[in-house]
C-alpha cells in the first residue's frame, strides 16, 4: 500500500465549512469545522463572502489533518461537496470575486422569476432542467449579478469572468486557477443545464441572459477534475469527486437502488428519492435532479426542498433567545404532552416544495396565555417533521410506491424527539446511521471511487444503523395534527407583497 491512502472530503455548507479525513476502511479519522458568517443586506436577501468560504475551508482542512494526525502528503484524493445554487462570480485573471456570493436562500430575484413565467418560459425550463422558475436556483442569481455589478455583463461576454457554484469556486482555488469545472449534480441546479442531454442549454441561457463563456466545464461526479497547486495542501493531490450536498448525502447514505430515500436535516431539509436511470417528471412541486453521474451513466432523483429546518432552531436561540443551545429543544419538547395547539410555520424565506411560494412568511398561531417556551420549541421541531410529510406525500404519490423507510442524517437528526415525531407523522420507520456526517462521507466515497480506491458495490456494506425509530400513536391523532398544520400553512401563504 502506498503512503498516500487517505481521502480528504470538503463539505462546504451554508453555515460552516467542514473537512473529514477518511481512511481506506471508510472510517472518519478526524474532522475540522469552522463557522461561516451570513450577511443579510435587505429583508429576504442572503449573501456570503466567497473569500470567507475559501478561508474557512482551508482552516477546516488544517484542523481535520491535525485531528486525524495525518500529514497532508498522505492524502490520496480529495472530494468536494457543497451548498448548492449559491452563486459566485469572479475574475478569471485574478480570481477575485466581483460581488458577495448570492446564497441559495436569497429571494431577491423573485420579480425576475415572475417575469419569466409571464413570458411563458416555465414549461421549457421545467421540461429541460426538472426545476421550477424560483429564486432558489442559480440562473436568476447570475442574471442579477451581471445586471447589477457595474461592467459585469460586458466583462462576462468577453470571457473575463467565471461563474461557479461553490464546488467550482473551491476547485478553482485548490488548483490555483487551473481548472474551471463542475459536475452534473451542481450543474442541474442552475436552470442552465439540460438534465437529459447532460449539457448546458443555449436556449435556457439566452432566456436567462447568461453568456455561455461564464459557465464551467461539466465532468462526471467521480473522476479526475484536477490537481492541487501548492498552498494549504502540497501540489499534485487529485480532486476526484464532486457532488452537491444533497446528492452527496444520498450517495453517502448508500441509497444506490431505485426507491431508496434519505432526508438531510440541515439549515433546510432535503429529501431525495433515487429513481434510477429515469428522470421522473413531477406534477406536484417536486424537483427532478441528477443524483450523480458515474461511468458515463446518470442516476436521477426526485427531490423536495424545505428551506427552513435546523435554521428554525437557530432562530429560537439567536433571534428569540429562548434556548441557549440547539440540544435544549429535545428536553423542552419532551417536557410537555403536546404543543398546546401551537403551530410554527417557519416560512422565513418563503416556502419550498410542494408550495413554492416566495411570498409566504413565518407565522406562529394558536397562542394562549398558557403557551410557554416549551410549547414553542416543540412546535418548531414538529414543523420540521410536518414540512417533510408535505414533501414525502407528494414524492410517494409520484414515484408510485409507498416509502419503506427513511434514512436520516444532518445535525438535527441527532434529536431523538424529532426522529420519533418524524416516524409518527409519516407512519414509516426512520433509520439513523452510525455516521450522520453522510454529506461529507458521500464526497469521500465519490472521491475514492473516482481515484479507483473503492467500487460502488462495495460501499453499501459500509452503512451501519445506529437507531431505528418505529411509528407510534394512532391514525386519528396523526391526521388531526397534520390537518392543523395545513391550516397554519394557509395563513402563512402569500403574505409578503410582491
Amino acid at each position: 500500500m502506498t503512503a498516500r491512502r487517505f481521502v480528504l472530503a470538503l463539505d462546504q455548507g451554508t453555515t460552516g465549512s467542514r473537512a473529514l479525513v477518511v481512511d481506506p476502511d471508510g472510517a472518519v479519522r478526524g474532522s475540522g469545522y469552522i463557522p461561516l458568517p451570513q450577511y443579510y443586506p435587505k429583508p429576504g436577501w442572503v449573501e456570503h463572502d466567497a473569500e470567507e468560504i475559501w478561508q474557512t475551508t482551508t482552516q477546516a482542512i488544517t484542523r481535520a489533518l491535525s485531528a486525524a494526525r495525518v500529514a497532508a502528503a498522505d492524502i490520496a484524493a480529495i472530494g468536494i461537496t457543497n451548498q448548492r445554487e449559491t452563486s459566485v462570480l469572479w475574475e478569471r485573471a485574478s480570481g477575485r470575486p466581483v460581488h458577495r456570493a448570492i446564497v441559495w436562500q436569497c429571494r431577491r430575484t423573485a420579480p425576475f422569476c415572475e417575469r419569466l413565467k409571464s413570458e411563458g418560459h416555465e414549461a421549457e425550463f421545467r421540461r429541460k432542467t426538472g426545476l421550477l422558475l424560483d429564486p432558489y436556483f442559480s440562473g436568476t442569481k447570475i442574471r442579477w449579478l451581471l445586471d447589477e455589478v457595474p461592467g459585469a455583463r460586458l466583462r462576462a461576454e468577453r470571457g473575463e469572468l467565471c461563474f461557479g457554484t461553490v464546488d467550482s469556486w473551491l476547485l478553482w482555488r485548490l488548483t490555483g486557477g487551473a481548472v474551471h469545472a463542475t459536475d452534473p449534480t451542481n450543474a442541474s441546479r442552475t436552470l442552465c443545464y439540460d438534465i437529459r442531454a447532460l449539457r448546458w442549454d443555449e436556449a435556457l441561457c439566452e432566456a436567462l441572459g447568461v453568456p455561455a463563456a461564464l459557465l464551467p466545464e461539466v465532468r462526471p461526479s467521480a473522476g479526475f477534475f484536477g490537481e492541487t497547486a501548492a498552498g494549504v495542501l502540497p501540489a499534485g493531490i487529485p480532486v476526484t469527486g464532486i457532488a452537491g450536498d444533497q446528492q452527496s448525502a444520498l450517495f453517502g447514505q448508500c441509497c444506490f437502488e431505485p426507491g431508496m430515500a434519505k432526508n438531510t436535516y440541515g439549515t433546510g431539509c432535503f429529501l431525495l428519492l433515487n429513481t434510477g436511470g429515469t428522470p421522473v417528471t413531477s406534477e406536484r412541486g417536486l424537483l427532478t435532479t441528477v443524483a450523480w453521474q458515474l461511468d458515463g451513466a446518470a442516476t436521477y432523483a426526485l427531490e423536495g426542498s424545505v428551506f427552513i429546518a435546523g435554521a428554525v432552531v437557530q432562530w429560537l436561540r439567536d433571534g428569540l433567545g429562548i434556548i441557549g443551545s440547539a440540544a435544549e429543544t429535545e428536553g423542552l419538547a419532551e417536557s410537555v404532552a403536546d404543543a398546546g395547539g401551537v403551530y410554527l410555520v417557519p416560512a422565513f424565506t418563503g416556502l419550498g416544495a410542494p408550495y413554492w411560494d416566495p411570498y409566504a412568511r413565518g407565522v406562529l398561531v394558536g397562542l394562549t396565555r398558557g403557551t410557554t417556551k416549551a410549547h414553542i420549541a416543540r412546535a418548531a421541531l414538529e414543523a420540521i417533521a410536518y414540512q417533510n410529510r408535505d414533501v414525502l406525500d407528494a414524492m410517494t404519490a409520484e414515484a408510485g410506491a409507498p416509502l419503506q423507510a427513511l434514512r436520516v442524517d444532518g445535525g438535527a437528526a441527532a434529536n431523538n424527539f424529532l426522529c420519533q415525531f418524524q416516524a409518527d407523522v409519516l407512519n414509516v420507520e426512520v433509520l439513523r446511521p452510525a455516521v450522520t456526517e453522510t454529506t461529507g462521507m458521500g464526497a469521500a466515497f465519490l472521491a475514492g471511487v473516482g481515484a479507483g480506491m473503492w467500487k460502488t458495490g462495495h460501499l453499501a456494506g459500509r452503512w451501519r444503523l445506529e437507531r431505528r425509530f418505529t411509528p407510534s400513536g394512532g391514525t386519528a391523532a396523526r391526521e388531526a395534527g397534520y390537518a392543523g398544520w395545513r391550516r397554519a400553512v394557509e395563513r402563512a401563504r402569500d403574505w409578503a407583497e410582491p
